[in-house]
């Protein structure tokens, strides 16, 4: 009987702290939007950091509130030794309403991943840099980033970053994304 009630006390804990596993991360641009942009990326991959600004920012700036763009995590761990911990970050940073926040400064500052600069980022954004250690410390988002992960291989995702459109790959490319953006808002229009 000590295991459930326990386990209980655990969970109860957690909440309470806003450690729980959910994450708390919002899309950009306008969450009900017909058309999904979808990017599985590594925080310490030099070609997502290359993408997050030549990609995603004109992306971002071009389609606005016509599309739905989300970020999904696909640390890869195996020659990325940082991946798993900035993306366990990054949902902590969530739970405090800075996930995007923290991407960024992950991504521009991505030379310089290290442990030790994982906290002190979240301090640099104002976070409860306690409050953000201790989440991050815990381990609590690990489920959440690795759920990313697992989606990313059930879809055939084999390196990073990479993009989908409606749910199909897209080639990386700021061309060839928009191209896939441009034919699913024409085929929204044509619905309508």
């Amino acid at each position: 009987m000590k295991t459930p009630l326990t386990l209980l006390s655990l969970t109860i804990l957690l909440t309470a702290c806003g450690e729980a596993e959910v994450s708390m991360r919002t899309p950009k641009g306008n969450p009900n939007a017909a058309v999904l942009v979808e990017e599985f990326a590594d925080l310490q991959c030099p070609a997502c950091g290359a993408g997050h600004t030549k990609i995603v920012a004109p992306l971002l700036e071009k389609y606005g509130n016509e599309i739905r763009f989300e970020h999904k995590h696909f640390p890869l761990r195996s020659i990325h030794r940082f991946a798993l911990d900035a993306s366990e970050m990054s949902e902590c940073a969530a739970d405090q309403g800075k996930f995007w926040e923290y991407v960024d400064i992950a991504f521009t500052n991505q030379k310089d991943l290290s442990l030790e600069s994982i906290v002190e980022w979240a301090q640099a954004l104002g976070l409860d840099a306690d409050k953000a250690e201790r989440c991050w410390k815990s381990h609590s988002k690990r489920d959440t980033v690795l759920a990313d992960y697992k989606e990313g291989r059930e879809r055939g995702v084999g390196g990073t970053p990479t993009f989908f459109v409606n749910g199909e790959q897209v080639q990386t490319g700021l061309d060839t994304i928009s191209e896939a953006i441009d034919k699913a808002l024409e085929g929204t229009m044509m619905r309508l």
